[in-house]
Formats: structure tokens, sequence, C-alpha cells
């Protein structure tokens, strides 16, 4: 649970008491994450709308519920958390750095990207989108220039419309931190995400928030800090290892978007995409409304999903991660599902609907950079002067490299999965070059080859002792 010491109009989570007279137009939410936390009259007017309750029917986590039973929180609770934190942090530096001139409009428009930041996707269409429609359907007290201006920072940089875009810039890095990629969306999926699905992370990002200073128009941190967001990074890419990229959460993925691909023609999805108030109903339950329909037009995205309910899953057939000298050369133009079917060995019969392959691209959140060094500190003895801390002034054993590129390959028909293989590793071969032998693998936390005698998806019957 976040430790993170409140501001004024929220309640202590470790006392249990109003930290302030509580306000005649505030409302409270009892947080698993962050304890009791309050909102103003104008948030709640924001929370209470069509556009941000439909987050309630979003899983934050998507297929990975079907794998981790405890991945069963909703966007709804993440988007609280973010317009909580949002405005913690900038309350903070208006109280302890007046200098700033932050102004009671900017804590508004600040708690509410926050809170608004993921109604939608991506950040600079959906979102942005559905935020506009938010406005005009429910009449909320916003002007053109406050709705450019939360826009912007829900996408974490100033446009070119508007003066207020073009200053105070260390705001946009309170919700989505363009610079660094350091904000409290993620320190709130972070926490959240590793509560629910039951990992322990080290990473205190309620410190990080205590120990931050506005220097030269950008946050800053205690140079002691630098070792937590470190550690942060870590834990980014640990969750992007094991949990969102889990290899059957991306096979129940794959089945879901070819579901969906069935029924785009009878559903119209993509049409929905670009129209706020259809938008508006297009949550996970559109599965269950597949599952309901009864028309042959949407009879093969219903078998597809008899299949998931079914455990009846995708098999994953192997992985790669690509050396470093060939993530340059090594596109989805030369690995494909097309090119696995081309090396496929004598009367295998395999066509490219029977292969399916997924590219991850996993790092610390900048790509190959190091992201810490685009984080700047301060020195106690000077808190007026920022500064970059060099990697090996902190430690030796902090990653040389902060990027991987992983190749995954599945199959829709289980009963495949040897010849799928057989042909991937053939392609794999003319690229990097792996030995014949089966104690080689390609990954080496994947077994060897697989069985010629694998059993389909099906479980085995138990079968019990005669008595």
């Amino acid at each position: 649970m976040s430790n993170f010491k409140p501001l004024a109009r929220s309640f202590s989570a470790a006392e249990g008491q109003p930290a302030s007279p509580l306000g005649p137009t505030e409302k409270f939410f009892n947080d698993p994450l962050h304890g009791y936390i309050a909102f103003d009259s104008f948030c709640t007017g924001v929370i209470d709308t069509p556009q941000f309750q439909r987050l309630r029917y979003l899983k934050q986590l998507g297929a990975s519920y079907f794998v981790f039973p405890g991945a069963s929180h909703n966007r709804f609770e993440h988007c609280l958390g973010v317009g909580y934190l949002a405005g913690n942090l900038v309350r903070r530096f208006q109280e302890s750095q007046p200098e700033l001139g932050i102004t009671k409009r900017d804590v508004r428009c600040v708690q509410v990207a926050g809170l608004c930041h993921d109604l939608g996707w991506t950040h600079e269409q959906g979102s942005q989108m559905m935020f506009e429609y938010m406005v005009d359907d429910n009449y909320l007290d916003l002007d053109q220039q406050d709705v450019r201006f939360i826009n912007d920072l829900i996408v974490g940089k100033p446009s070119s419309q508007g003066a207020k875009s073009q200053e105070k810039l260390f705001l946009f890095d309170i919700v989505a931190n363009q610079r660094n990629g350091v904000d409290v969306d993620k320190f709130d999926y972070l926490g959240r995400d590793c509560y629910n699905v039951g990992l322990k992370s080290s990473c205190d990002s309620s410190r990080l928030m205590i120990a931050s200073r506005v220097i030269d128009d950008q946050i800053c941190y205690h140079h002691k800090e630098v070792y937590n967001l470190y550690d942060m990074f870590h834990t980014r890419f640990s969750l992007f290892k094991r949990i969102y990229t889990h290899r059957v959460e991306s096979a129940i993925e794959l089945m879901i978007v070819d579901a969906l691909v069935q029924a785009e023609p009878e559903l119209q999805l993509i049409e929905a995409l670009r129209d706020p108030e259809r938008y508006l109903n297009l949550t996970d339950d559109i599965l269950r409304d597949i599952e309901r329909s009864r028309g042959p037009e949407l009879a093969s995205a219903r078998a597809l999903l008899k299949r998931l309910r079914r455990r009846d899953l995708y098999r994953f057939v192997d992985e790669v991660v690509l050396p470093g000298h060939l993530r340059g050369t090594l596109t989805k133009r030369h690995i494909n599902a097309e090119a696995v079917v081309a090396h496929q060995g004598d009367n295998a019969h395999l066509t490219v609907d029977d292969v399916t392959l997924k590219w991850y691209n996993l790092n610390f959140g900048k790509n190959d950079e190091n992201p810490v060094d685009s984080i700047r500190f301060y020195s106690k003895f000077d808190d007026r002067r920022c500064f970059a801390v060099p990697q090996d002034a902190v430690s030796y054993v902090i990653p040389t490299h902060f990027s991987e590129v992983t190749v995954r390959v599945y199959t829709r028909d289980a009963s495949k999965a040897n010849v799928v293989q057989s042909a991937f590793r053939r392609l794999m071969r003319e690229w990097i070059n792996l030995p014949d032998s089966p104690k080689v693998q390609l990954v080496s936390n994947r077994g060897n080859d697989m069985p010629g005698n694998m059993e389909g998806p099906r479980k085995r019957r138990l079968e019990f002792p005669a008595a």
C-alpha cells in the first residue's frame, strides 16, 4: 500500500482520522492502494459522467485476468488513483514552492487530466476525443483554453495552441512525462498491478513524490532517490516480462483479437472508434454480446470465444530474444507467418492461418536509452541547482542494456505445434547461428524441442485404478 502522506482534504490512512475538516462538497473513496482519497465537487462531477463510469467495465490488465485471478481491477480505480496522486503532487509544489505561481485553475486542470488520461486509447486519440465529448455532453465548466490545456497534459507535451500550454512546462511531467517517464500514472499502475497480481515491489513511489522539487522548469528528485528510480524502471520491465506479456495471456489476447476481427463486418467496430457516442458503449462486455448472439454473422467469432471459455487456447510454440546485432536488421518483413510457412518440412501441410507471431519490445521506458540519464537531481546542500547522476556513480551492477526484442510464435491448431516449431527454427537459423542439437535452445527457459507425441490442448481425463 502506498504510504504517501496525503495533503489537505484527505484522510490519513495510517491514523484513520481526517487530516482536515471534511468539506461539504467533497466525496471520499476508500481505495485499496492509497486509502481514503477525496475529490472536490468539480472532480466529482467529472467522475459522475457516463464517459468516466464506462471505465468500470474495462479490465486494467485486459486478458491477464484469464491468467492471474487477482488481476480483476478496472481502469476506473486506476484513473481515480492517478487523479488523486496528480492533485497531491501539484498541490505539494503549490504549497512548498509558491514562486512557481501555480494557480487553483492549474491544480484543477492537472487533477482532471489525471482522472481522464485513460478515457480511451490512445491518449492522443481516444482519451482526447472522449474528454471533449465528456465536456460537451455534461456541460462541464471548462472553457476551450482549459480543454486544450488538459488535453496537452494528458499527452504530456504542450501544443502550439494557446499561451497557457507554453507556461509551467513542469506541469506536463506530472500525468504523462514524455521527458523521462517518471509520472503519477506509472506510480499508480505499478503499485496497483503489483498489489492485485500478488507481486512484491520494493519501489517506493510515495518517497519519490515527497523528494520531488521543481528546478529549471522540470521535476527533479533528491539525489538519494536515484536507486529508487532504477528500481521503479526495473519493476516496470519485470511486470511487462512476467505479467503483461505472459505467454498464455498473449495466446488469449490473440484469440480475442481474432474474434473481434471476425465480428467486425457485423459490429462495425472500426467506425465506432471514431464516433464518441458509439465508443461510449465499447467495453469488455462486447465479448459477452458476441457470445449471446444467435445470428450466423457472428458464428465464427462465437466459436472462437467458446474455445477460449473451454481453455482450448492457441498453442505457444517457441520464442527467441533477438541478439543485439540483429535487432536493427530483422523486422516483421523478415520474420512473419508467411516466412515460417515457407520453411516447413515435407508433408507438414502448414498454411498461413495456422501460424501467428507476436513481437515484443520490452524496455525500461525509453527504448535503448537509460531513462535515469534523462532525470535531474538536487542535493540537500543546494536545492536550486539540478544535475545528472551518471550510472557508474550509482552501481556497477546496473544493466548496460535497457531493452530487448522478443519474437514469439503461436499456432491456432495445437496438433501442428511440432511442425510449426521446426519451421520457425529453420527460419531463425538463417539469421542466428544455432546448432541443430535439441540441447541448444532458442530461449533457455522455454525447454527443448517439443516431443513428437505432444498432447493436444484438451486435458487428459483422470483415470482411477479399479477397486
